[in-house]
This record gives structure tokens, sequence and C-alpha cells, in this order.
């Protein structure tokens, strides 16, 4: 669908031009901060869309063990890693019970 025959956009500068050219300073002002501050707000949020949206580089280390371990072998770490993991837990368990005692609770 095309424009009505007066409407172009020359005309609609003109018509535009001549709104405000009979306006107040006060109006001017108005206008302006009616266009400005939502400007700002959607460039803070187009801004911020783009900070910290991808994770970053994360190292995986993994152990490399022989093919031709025993069981045993495999029992007797898997045995360490848990005492470990117990260990860790435990201490975890301690901490949150030395808070716990700082507050109050």
């Amino acid at each position: 669908m095309s424009l009505p025959r007066p409407a172009s956009p020359r005309r609609a500068f003109a018509d535009l031009k001549a709104f405000f050219g009979n306006r107040g300073r006060h109006h001017l002002i108005a206008g302006g901060l009616a266009i400005l501050v939502p400007s700002i707000i959607l460039i803070g949020f187009i801004t911020d869309s783009n900070t910290n949206t991808t994770p970053g580089r994360q190292l995986i280390y993994a152990e490399s063990w022989p093919a031709n371990r025993s069981d045993a072998e495999i029992i007797a770490q898997q045995k360490i890693d848990q005492k470990k993991k117990n260990e860790a837990l435990a201490e975890r368990q301690r901490a949150y019970q030395r808070l716990e005692k700082r507050l109050g609770m």
C-alpha cells in the first residue's frame, strides 16, 4: 500500500518542522527528554544483554591410568578417593557448624 498523495518524506519532515517551530522552548525540551530517557533505558538493556553471556574457559583434568591395571588396584584407588571426599565433606560440615555457633543459631 502506498502513502496517500500529499504524504511524502519531504512533506512529513516539513510538517514536523512546522509543528515544532510553533512550540515554545519548554515543549522542545520536554519532547527531547521524552525521546532521550527511553533511549537511554533501551541502550542500557542492549548493553547489559551482551555482558557476561558466555561462560569462560574451563579446564578439566583427567587422570591417565594404564590399561592393564587390576581390579584390586582400581578398588584401592576408589577407597583413597572416597576417603578424601569424606574428609572434605566433614571439613565443610565443621565450617558450617562454626558459622552456626558464631551466628548463635
